[in-house]
């Protein structure tokens, strides 16, 4: 089984493919935290308020990360 620190790595690396896609729309995405198999963003700039976040989440955020980093069962938005 893979470290939080390799998985956090693994994760970051899926987030640069989002973030494009993100900043196109004035958002972005921070990881906060890895742990048991959850990974913690935080979504940022027009992200955060938007009403589709929890949308931009799961069908995009989520999705590429899980198939990314398999070891990653879910992925959670935290605020500030």
């Amino acid at each position: 089984m893979a470290s939080n620190e390799q998985l956090k790595a693994k994760v970051e690396e899926a987030l640069k493919e989002i973030r494009t896609f993100l900043q196109t729309e004035g958002g972005d995405c921070e990881l906060v935290d890895v742990s048991d198999g959850i990974a913690k963003v935080k979504l940022t700039g027009s992200c955060a308020g938007c009403p589709f976040a929890q949308i931009t989440l799961t069908m995009r955020v989520e999705k590429i990360i899980k198939e990314r980093v398999p070891e990653i069962k879910e992925v959670v938005n935290v605020a500030e």
